[in-house]
């Protein structure tokens, strides 16, 4: 470009670059386990047949298939090759680079007669005294009908015992993603080495998401809780090491990446050589032996209830959800009219919510497939004027959301999905009960006389005076009664129904007036109690209360009510009550809440 156009912008190119390797280390230091994984999965990732080729000597391989039983395997790949002159039993899990060759070898998943072939050859191994190097790669052992009916678990459990026993070095390579027994099968070894970016799990963060979550969406958690990034492996001394890959993964650069596990399995080597046959088996024993943790002496309860942790994904923590649902009634109660912008935006994003979670509850249901097929069935029979058909249909519909609400109301089960559900209910109620309160306010307004609402200013006038200790009037006590009556008139003209008039809470008197107040109020109680014991009515009130908590019915409580009422009053001073009450100087009004 320099000779074309004059110009030379290898300094911009240089600093381009420059920052570009700087940020993709910046990315590739502090990835997360779920990206690590992604990581493991890449398709262009190097397999075991590539490392093979890298580290071996040229033209120093030799394939060898089959378990003596009739199949030979290919997710499993087997066979003798050299490291600078010394010979090596390989054995390792193979994926495909495209999605024919991931079928061809079934997705690094193997079958019984996988696990048979790779126990024959380290008994071949284990007779001719090659040290066995084995590479895991694999999503786990295939799980389909077949395989469990040819006894894989047999299969993996003979592997596991075989290895504790082989008199030759054993070094294991998790190259991508080691799962559960599938990758253990191969695994038990003296040593273990993990590239930077490959994971080992007992289950895929997507399994453990859906079991323990029920959602897959949840797989970033899983990974992190579940610890399977080489890096946590080695920390808990289950690795013996971490290959380092170049920037960007393996795939970046599969020959230098080889280079780096040929160089581990070398040191391995040189360390496990010096060990006679028992030293090897009792170093691969301990090995396994030393991982994790045991309290020996302690006593067990025979017998512990343990409930397991509920979802957190589909259940949000009900203090959120709570002050949540606080704040929609709020915002509905204060929001300037039903169809208010804010309020209408919460109960938006609440709808959308439950229909992701419903959605999500479809599929860890098992009925995300029935639905699908359902509404294909449907789109087909939309033209149909067939009755029978569409009633069968419709028969399908009604046992699918059966199950569904069946699933749904399993105690502990989807939490925050019933929660949200009944928020969103509780805001529908909400709403029609304001629409409903302001159609009924204005359908009053229209209806209440100018004259009426003169009569309330006198009613909050009275308030007013009543609160400050004022004594009333005769006129402007009759005033505020009349008031009320038309004011309850004006109500049932809108058919309206009075059922009570409430006191309106007023402010507190003036503290000489509520001191007077309290006095008056000790001398009736203290009249009350002199009553009863006059009266021996004790015992009686006794019965009214055991005749209330049985749920006697209401005849006889009132009956009850009465009777003690009257012989109270019979023996009650009420002269002297009448006095003290004159004193206070305080009319006592009923005033109608609104």
């Amino acid at each position: 470009m320099d000779d074309e156009t004059g110009l030379d912008f290898s300094d911009q190119i240089s600093s381009l670059e420059s920052k570009y390797q700087q940020a993709l280390k910046d990315l590739y230091t502090h990835l997360t386990p779920i990206q690590r994984l992604t990581i493991a999965r890449h398709p262009n990732r190097p397999t075991v047949l590539d490392h093979i080729l890298n580290i071996t000597d040229k033209d120093k391989w030799v394939e060898l298939h089959g378990d003596r039983a009739g199949y030979n395997d290919p997710a499993i790949v087997t066979g003798i090759g050299s490291i600078d002159g010394k010979s090596f039993m390989f054995i390792g899990h193979q994926k495909g680079r495209n999605t024919k060759e991931n079928i061809e070898r079934n997705f690094a998943m193997p079958t019984p007669h996988g696990y048979r072939k790779a126990l024959r050859m380290m008994k071949y191994a284990d007779h001719h005294r090659f040290p066995i190097i084995t590479f895991i790669d694999t999503p786990g052992a295939f799980a389909d009908l077949k395989s469990e009916e040819l006894g894989q678990g047999e299969a993996i459990a003979q592997n596991l015992r075989t290895m504790f026993g082989l008199k030759v070095p054993i070094i294991s390579v998790v190259t991508g993603e080691g799962g559960s027994g599938g990758a253990l099968a191969i695994g038990c070894a003296n040593k273990l080495f993990m590239l930077e970016n490959s994971a080992f799990y007992v289950a895929s963060p997507e399994a453990c998401a859906a079991i323990l979550w029920k959602s897959a969406q949840a797989a970033p958690k899983a990974a992190e809780k579940l610890r399977i990034t080489a890096q946590e492996h080695y920390r808990f001394k289950i690795a013996d090491g971490v290959i380092p890959e170049p920037l960007g993964g393996a795939h970046a650069d599969p020959v230098w990446t080889s280079q780096q596990i040929k160089f581990a399995i070398t040191q391995a080597m040189e360390e496990l050589g010096k060990m006679d046959t028992e030293e090897l088996i009792r170093h691969r024993m301990l090995k396994y032996r030393s991982i994790g943790g045991f309290q020996e002496g302690t006593p067990v309860e025979p017998e512990r209830k343990r409930n397991m942790k509920l979802s957190d994904l589909n259940a949000a923590k009900a203090g959120d959800l709570e002050a949540e649902l606080e704040d929609l009634k709020k915002k509905i109660l204060n929001a300037a009219g039903p169809s208010d912008p804010i309020t209408s935006e919460k109960i938006e994003k609440l709808k959308e919510d439950v229909d992701q979670e419903i959605s999500n509850a479809f599929i860890s249901m098992g009925l995300q497939e029935k639905l699908e097929s359902l509404q294909l069935e449907l789109s087909k029979e939309s033209d149909s004027s067939d009755n029978q058909t569409l009633n069968l249909l419709k028969e399908k519909v009604d046992r699918i959301m059966l199950e569904f609400y069946h699933n749904l109301t399993r105690p502990g089960a989807y939490l925050g999905l019933k929660q949200k559900l009944e928020m969103l209910n509780m805001a529908h109620r909400l709403i029609e009960l304001k629409e409903k309160g302001e159609k009924l306010k204005t359908e009053i307004n229209q209806k209440v006389p100018a004259e009426v609402i003169a009569k309330m200013e006198v009613l909050k006038e009275a308030q007013k005076k009543l609160s400050e200790g004022d004594r009333f009037d005769e006129e402007l006590v009759e005033e505020v009664e009349r008031a009320k009556n038309e004011l309850i008139e004006v109500l049932k003209s809108a058919n309206l129904e009075i059922i009570y008039v409430k006191n309106r809470n007023i402010p507190p008197p003036p503290p000489d007036l509520a001191e007077n107040i309290a006095k008056v109020n000790e001398e009736i109680v203290k009249e009350i109690e002199r009553a009863i014991n006059v009266t021996g009515l004790s015992e009686k009130i006794v019965e009214l209360r055991a005749e209330i908590a049985k749920g006697s019915s209401v005849e006889t409580v009132e009956k009850l009510k009465a009777e003690i009422q009257e012989q109270i009053v019979a023996v009650m001073d009420v002269t002297t009550l009448k006095e003290e009450f004159e004193k206070l100087n305080v009319v006592d009004l009923e005033s109608p809440e609104g």
